[in-house]
């Protein structure tokens, strides 16, 4: 009798372990959206050697396990497909069945907050919410995790669009993802896997920053710490702090409201170092690993807030480095379009300005001399003076939108601001030529130029009288500078009076000229 009731158990027991053994990651699921006219990826894991068929739309592939049990498939997307189709994986007996499947536009998105800011985050998005019944717009929304060592898989659903789920879309996205989808007719995907306030770094793997030797110390610091981390003296340091933190918080509560200033903040639980979000290679690991391959048209990318602080490895080094490690792993030179940060803080009046902003900034605009297949949407004039997150991010997203329709979708517009081409001296003026102005520079508000400054050999920043001189040129000058040396324009956090603009009213970048080590060295 028992051997008969194990019989039956073991009979059971089988098919569930099989079914078991075949499994996509999450983001390959319902309502998902494949890339149009290409050899798109779908892969996972199954029994070792066993055969996997996938079939889509009437193509199909079947491919065999590897011995530890992963497979990888390529199928055909054809062309852009408006109507939900469902894509099947089997092996076996078991099957996995992926309905709603559109085929259209793919791109990932991240960042930090400002990728991050959701819709429902703009009371002025009211109107723009109850109307976002577009179900050919989808997001998957990646949560924020991390992770020691490069993942395969993370949590997260595709979710369509509708008033119901568009508020808590990235603002970013949603908007560069409408643009798309307006413009081109077809149906938009994004994965959005962004986690507020992180450096650059720890969007990138530990094996690239390797490669840099500024970059390289930051692993090594962070695994030699990791390597000393002791959890038991964390977990008794942590409670020391949050015994003191305890004592100012009910110090806080008993003093009247109006004089209580900030709440103490609790102290965050130990964890590891190579487990700690902002560490080098940590969200790769998580957040940006588990995508490898997912067929795409090209990255967007707002980030940069963490890395404009004095000492940071420069940022043309760090950005350039993580879109050639990823464009390295996807085996794709995609499109890589990001945002350079918006105008902060408060209006500077005197030139001369060293804040690490615009250094920042400008590092940025560099980066579309260097590395092929980006783009920069410059946004100098839509920031807020005292928030980082500022709140138009309507202007963002359709400025990212811009540079794809130019470049990827082949639209004839204009991409950019005017960003600098060249810098000549002549006589005692400077004259500064401009790409991407249209037909033709003017100024937003149809006053003079402002924010431009000028310099000669001695270094002494002063405001400079800047004229329209041609469809593409500015000519700069002072009486107190007969022999200029350098320009810049919009050299601050917050350049109020900035207002250079191409026909097509987007914003000129920040630039300088010079390379001076006194502003390195801030």
């Amino acid at each position: 009798m028992r051997r008969v009731v194990l019989g039956l158990l073991l009979c059971c027991v089988g098919p569930v372990a099989a079914e078991a053994a075949l499994s996509l990651p999450a983001f390959f699921s319902d309502s998902m959206v494949l890339q149009r006219d290409s050899e798109v990826a779908i892969w996972g894991t199954a029994d070792p050697g066993a055969s996997v068929r996938v079939e889509f739309k009437g193509a199909s592939e079947t491919v065999t396990a590897d011995a530890a049990g992963r497979w990888h498939a390529a199928l055909a997307s054809g062309a852009a497909d408006a109507s939900g189709q469902t894509l099947t994986v089997s092996s076996g007996a078991d099957r996995k069945t992926i309905r709603d499947v559109l085929v259209g536009e793919v791109w990932l998105a991240s960042g930090q907050s400002n990728m991050v800011f959701t819709m429902n985050r703009v009371p002025a998005y009211a109107e723009i919410l109850a109307e976002a019944d577009s179900p050919l717009i989808r997001m998957f929304n990646a949560p924020t995790v991390t992770a020691v060592e490069p993942q395969d898989d993370i949590d997260g659903a595709w979710a369509v669009c509708s008033p119901e789920t568009a508020p808590q879309f990235s603002a970013v996205a949603f908007f560069f993802a409408r643009k798309l989808h307006q413009d081109l007719g077809v149906p938009v995907g994004v994965i959005k896997t962004a986690w507020g306030g992180k450096p650059v770094e720890t969007f990138t793997s530990r094996e690239a920053l390797r490669s840099l030797p500024a970059t390289a110390e930051l692993v090594e610091r962070a695994v030699a710490a990791d390597d000393g981390y002791e959890p038991a003296a964390a977990r008794q340091q942590h409670e020391r702090r949050l015994a003191a933190w305890e004592e100012a918080d009910t110090a806080w509560k008993a003093k009247p409201e109006a004089s209580r200033g900030n709440r103490p903040r609790r102290p965050a639980a130990p964890k590891r170092p190579l487990d700690t979000e902002g560490q080098p290679g940590v969200l790769f690991n998580s957040m940006i690993h588990p995508f490898v391959g997912y067929t795409i048209r090209g990255a967007i990318w707002y980030q940069g807030e963490a890395n404009a602080k004095a000492g940071a490895v420069p940022y043309d080094q760090t950005l350039p480095l993580m879109i050639r490690d990823w464009r390295t792993r996807w085996n794709d030179d995609f499109s890589f379009y990001f945002v350079q940060l918006a105008n902060f803080r408060k209006p500077t009046l005197e030139p001369g300005d060293n804040d690490p902003w615009p250094l920042l900034q400008d590092r940025m605009r560099r980066i579309l001399e260097t590395t092929p297949k980006t783009g920069m949407a410059v946004t100098n004039d839509v920031g807020e003076a005292g928030d980082i997150h500022p709140k138009n991010k309507h202007d963002v997203g359709e400025r990212l939108a811009l540079w794809a329709l130019a470049h990827d979708y082949g639209r004839d517009l204009i991409a950019s601001g005017p960003l600098l081409r060249s810098h000549e001296v002549k006589g005692n003026r400077m004259e500064v030529s401009f790409d991407h102005v249209g037909t033709g520079l003017r100024t937003r508000d149809g006053v003079v130029l402002g924010r431009f400054e000028i310099a000669g050999a001695d270094r002494v920043w002063r405001w400079a009288d800047a004229k329209i001189t041609g469809s593409d040129t500015v000519s700069v000058s002072h009486p107190e500078v007969p022999k200029p040396v350098a320009v810049r324009y919009a050299w601050a956090a917050n350049p109020e009076g900035a207002n250079l603009v191409n026909s097509a009213g987007l914003p000129a970048s920040v630039f300088r000229t010079d390379d001076w080590d006194d502003v390195e060295a801030k």
